[in-house]
């Protein structure tokens, strides 16, 4: 990666646009004033300070990834030298974070079309992430894939994520099958150092394993190996992802609400969330950033989702997240945004600047309601279409806001990851919730552990099978 230069990264700042949360613009019934924002000044100076004292501490050790691995950079960049070399497909096997980061960064930074290109023009191996256990989808898969010119890469910290493991199995059992002791140069292991299943299943097995630092959880590890090295064998450049993310967090370093985009977009849906909004949309306006809001709808829903605050109180804290994609939503869900209830903060992302131009062709002249658009580019109508949407929400009185990124690439996508993360942070620290935890999650991880008869989970088979039979009345 060529050093970016201080100009370039100014260049390259994402910006956070939020007119339309506030009641010059859409009253003060569903906006905010200025007053409403100081009146929150010691709730921000609280959650700044809760974040910054927290840094690389407990859960939050994902805020030193930009930093702490110079090390492992270079391997991965080695590693994925050699898999582009020698693979043809790269499978990554997992669930979660482990999937959602790797596919919203492929599908932002690399060609829209990247597994139908001719290898020449692709330059990299095609790309799959299974992140489901359907079994349709599985035998599909196989039947698509050279296995001698594939790298599987299982991604589980704990060894133990039952949709994972399921996957490990069948595929290392095939790769045995196929390849005998050298199925082992099929797969990589992107696991915890020192605990938990895969560990010690990747010793055993000889595998090149990549580890997630233990202070980084499922939803907050796209900028380990988690997502480093998939982005690595895709051709990405994985240190302009991390130099954007540390870009982002230097702007994020003051408590100055005008200058700390993470912080004063926490503060808005904190507040939007005491007025009723328990709604968040995500809306990029680019079908590279789509997967983006995939990924979002995790880190907000799983972070803040939680019953109980860090006093035991019953709270019932959170946000829905919602994903939509402009211009395609524009069709299917406006409409309820505009006129629906008032329980809802729409962000859209808009680009500036997006990678290639499609000019409309000159046709029905005859047909003004068809010809205006000649002439024009594919994304003056995108962003046109943004901006409408932007005025039909805001003079609806419903609030919005938009990210504004000038251009998509590996440092801007690199800012926009990690200001996500550190809004998620400070919304975490205003609520009083465990932001890091997922017992919600774990509740249905052990109902299916149960059904398997897996050891240790007597206790609630058991009171599975004590539940209320279903009725036979109610289903039809």
């Amino acid at each position: 990666m060529a050093k970016i230069s201080k100009v370039r990264k100014e260049q390259l700042r994402i910006r956070f646009d939020y007119n339309n949360m506030m009641s010059d613009f859409i009253g003060e019934e569903q906006g905010f004033t200025l007053r409403d924002i100081a009146a929150n000044k010691k709730l921000v100076d609280k959650a700044f300070k809760t974040v910054s004292a927290n840094r690389g501490t407990g859960m939050m050790g994902w805020t030193e990834l930009p930093y702490n691995q110079a090390e492992v950079v270079e391997d991965i960049i080695a590693t994925a030298k050699n898999i582009r070399k020698n693979f043809e497909s790269f499978v990554v096997l997992g669930i979660g974070g482990s999937a959602l980061g790797p596919t919203a960064v492929f599908q932002a930074l690399c060609h829209l079309r990247h597994n139908e290109l001719p290898a020449k023009r692709r330059k990299a191996p095609k790309f799959y992430v299974e992140d489901n256990v359907d079994p349709e989808r599985m035998a599909s898969l196989l039947d698509i894939l050279d296995l001698k010119k594939t790298m599987f890469n299982v991604v589980t910290k704990s060894g133990a994520t039952s949709e994972t493991m399921s996957q490990y199995l069948i595929i290392m059992d095939i790769l045995k099958s196929k390849f005998g002791d050298k199925a082992s140069e099929h797969m990589i292991a992107t696991t915890s150092s020192e605990k938990g299943n895969l560990i010690k299943i990747a010793k055993e097995e000889g595998l090149k394993t990549f580890y997630i630092p233990d202070g980084v959880g499922g939803r907050f590890s796209e900028l380990c190996p988690v997502g480093l090295l998939p982005a690595a064998v895709l051709g990405i450049d994985i240190k302009a992802m991390l130099s954007g993310a540390a870009y982002m967090d230097k702007l994020c370093k003051t408590k100055d609400l005008r200058k700390n985009p993470a912080l004063i977009a926490a503060l808005l849906q904190y507040m939007s969330m005491k007025k009723g909004k328990n709604i968040s949309v995500m809306m990029p306006y680019s079908d590279g950033l789509r997967y983006i809001a995939d990924w979002y709808c995790q880190l907000w829903g799983e972070s803040l989702g939680k019953a109980e605050d860090l006093n035991g109180n019953t709270v019932y804290a959170g946000q829905t997240p919602v994903k939509a994609l402009g211009v395609t939503d524009q069709h299917s869900q406006i409409q309820l945004y505009r006129e629906g209830p008032f329980d809802k903060v729409i962000t859209l992302i808009g680009v500036e600047n997006f990678r290639a131009e499609v000019t409309i062709s000159e046709g029905c002249k005859d047909i003004p309601d068809v010809n205006f658009l000649c002439g024009h580019t594919m994304s003056e109508l995108i962003n046109s279409e943004r901006k409408a949407t932007e005025y039909a929400l805001t003079t609806a009185n419903r609030p919005n806001c938009t990210i504004i990124v000038p251009e998509i690439n590996a440092f801007t996508v690199g800012e926009i990851l990690y200001m996500f993360e550190l809004e998620t942070a400070y919304v975490g620290a205003m609520l009083n919730v465990n932001t890091f935890n997922q017992p919600g999650v774990e509740g249905g991880k052990n109902a299916t552990y149960a059904l398997f008869g897996r050891k240790g989970y007597e206790k609630t088979k058991e009171e599975m099978d004590k539940a209320p039979a279903k009725i036979q009345e109610y289903v039809c």
